[in-house]
């Protein structure tokens, strides 16, 4: 087991919630005060038009849960009932948003399912499938958008421009992209390669690893990784090209939904011409939150947000008003709804 209930109740204690609330609303503050411009604000027509169209930006983010929950299910092959699995999502959701975006939720997810009544190799191997799915959604998009998106400059941002033909390789943002483009990458050959081909071979890989000075203190968490992708194995991949298939789709109808999300909100505002090129941007920005060490990529998330969606929005000193809103929509709930779910949830398995 990876973690016990005291271990447990340390990491997603309700009381986690007011860091990435402070740091958050800090960066927010802070820009607020240096770009806020009263005059720009009071240009905003709020109508009708605007509510529905913020209306949808929550429908987006029920969508991509309600997508996590499909996946959730068909990869437990029916064993849990949609409430279960409603709390296991909100649980996970809760745990990403109080930890650094590349830790995330999943060291403490194989618990969450065990505690719902699945077999600990059943949860390990869950958890790593839907790691891997999100992964490989990740690696097969971001491809396929650069394609499609073209030379309308991806990672070339308002005075950046130089020359729309090519990629602006003095942009930072570019390599915050690119290495957490190529962390995703081979961690997903890696799993995919550990799960289906040769799991004692990747065991063997991950203790010699941890055999190195630095890293020796997690010796023994790294074999029970090792042990429990072995176990993993055993139970996917045996598995339909058409198990997969659904739950890719899942997958994708989840991830998709939650990038729509800015679509809707600047829809809301603003005259909106290039839905393609915001929502390769959007994906752009998840890739490179995967490198933040901050909860949820708390601050980071809203200055990439006024950079790389700026142009979007008219006046662009709005933008930061508009990452804040941005956040409300797809960050926050998570965190009042897990301070709401998790003692309720621990005091019942406890």
């Amino acid at each position: 087991m990876p973690e016990n209930p005291d271990n447990l109740l340390k990491k997603i204690k309700p009381s986690r919630i007011l860091f990435p609330i402070i740091i958050g609303l800090g960066v927010v503050g802070y820009l607020l005060y240096k770009e806020f411009d009263p005059k720009a604000f009071s240009m905003l027509d709020f109508t009708w038009f605007s509510l529905f169209w913020i209306v949808m930006s929550f429908v987006m983010m029920a969508l991509r849960d309600v997508g996590y929950m499909i996946r959730l299910r068909i990869l437990t092959g029916n064993d849990l009932t949609w409430k279960k699995i409603f709390n296991i999502i909100m649980l996970w959701e809760f745990t990403s948003a109080v930890t650094p975006s590349a830790v995330g939720g999943t060291s403490i997810a194989v618990l969450f399912l065990h505690k719902e009544g699945i077999s600990v190799g059943k949860s390990t191997a869950v958890v790593l499938a839907t790691s891997f799915l999100d992964e490989l959604y990740f690696i097969l998009v971001f491809p396929l958008i650069i394609l499609l998106v073209g030379n309308s400059d991806l990672f070339i941002i308002g005075k950046d421009v130089i020359n729309v033909d090519t990629i602006s390789f003095d942009n930072r943002y570019f390599y915050f992209a690119f290495i957490g483009y190529v962390i995703k990458f081979l961690f997903t050959c890696l799993v995919a390669y550990g799960l289906f081909i040769n799991p004692k071979g990747i065991k063997w890989l991950i203790e010699k690893v941890f055999l190195l000075p630095v890293l020796r203190k997690w010796q023994n968490g790294a074999r029970q990784t090792g042990d429990d992708l072995i176990v993993a194995s055993g139970e996917l991949k045996n598995q339909s090209f058409l198990f997969w298939l659904k739950a890719f789709a899942a997958s994708f109808m989840s991830w998709t939904s939650r990038y729509w999300v800015v679509n809707c909100l600047l829809l809301a505002f603003f005259f909106v011409d290039d839905h393609v090129l915001i929502f390769a941007r959007q994906l752009v920005m998840w890739i490179m939150m995967l490198v933040m060490p901050t909860p949820g990529g708390s601050g980071f998330a809203e200055i990439v947000f006024r950079d790389y969606l700026g142009e979007f929005v008219t006046p662009a000193s709005l933008a930061i008003s508009m990452a804040l809103l941005w956040r409300i929509v797809s960050y926050y709930p998570y965190l009042f709804i897990g301070a709401i779910i998790v003692p309720k949830w621990l005091k019942r398995i406890s």
